[in-house]
């Protein structure tokens, strides 16, 4: 499958890693190639700068927003939250209509230290704003409440965890969900239509203390049932 994964930060080069070795066709999508290329890592060290990343993964390719959607029969959003909508804007509505839009992002505002507050909660989702301002898509929230090696590395946690889906598409969900099977997930619960994103996003908060006290991100919920 041909797939664009918008973003190139930690949680995009985790998934088009993941992705390219399953054998997918993949494409990372960027606003500027060039400054992708040149720009230097974080301090996260699974974060690398790009050019470092991209000599391991010679076969995930690099182009702009545009182009990547264009090429990807199901594209994925892996932007940070507030980048999300401009970056799709730019991505374009025309390569986004029809298409499976995965949405891993999480509607953080980081501006006043941590913990960082959502910047929409209650009665609407970032998930769901994104639908609206693309209609045509069909938008599918997951993954938002895990950290990228976990999304990608399920097993790394030593026992089944649980992951969910939110949209409006029952064909988009079971694409999504193939994908997330592939990765290893072996529990994945369907909340419903998009509206459903509101629950997942109004975990972080949860998500964010649990990383504080347990002083790791290696970790996941688990519903028993």
């Amino acid at each position: 499958m041909k797939i664009a994964v918008l973003g190139t930060g930690v949680v995009g080069k985790h998934l088009a890693a993941k992705l390219s070795r399953l054998g997918h066709e993949v494409v990372m999508g960027t606003r500027d190639p060039g400054a992708t290329m040149t720009r230097s890592g974080s301090a996260d060290t699974d974060d690398p700068p790009f050019s470092q990343w991209s000599l391991a993964h010679a076969e995930v390719g690099l182009a702009t927003f545009a182009d990547a959607a264009a090429y990807g029969e199901v594209v994925w959003n892996a932007t940070r939250g507030w980048d999300s909508l401009p970056a799709l804007g730019l991505a374009g509505a025309a390569n986004l209509a029809g298409k499976v839009l995965i949405d891993t992002s999480r509607p953080l505002d980081t501006s006043a230290g941590f913990p960082p507050t959502l910047f929409v909660k209650d009665t609407d989702s970032l998930g769901e704003q994104i639908q609206r301002a693309f209609p045509e898509a069909r938008v599918v929230k997951t993954l938002d409440t895990l950290y990228a090696h976990v999304m990608v590395n399920p097993g790394v946690l030593g026992e089944e965890s649980t992951v969910f889906v939110a949209g409006n598409d029952p064909d988009a969900k079971a694409t999504v969900t193939d994908l997330l099977t592939e990765f290893g997930h072996t529990d994945v619960i369907d909340l419903g239509d998009i509206t459903a994103a509101r629950g997942t996003e109004m975990m972080l908060p949860m998500w964010l203390r649990l990383m504080d006290a347990l002083g790791t991100m290696a970790f996941n919920f688990k519903i028993v049932r």
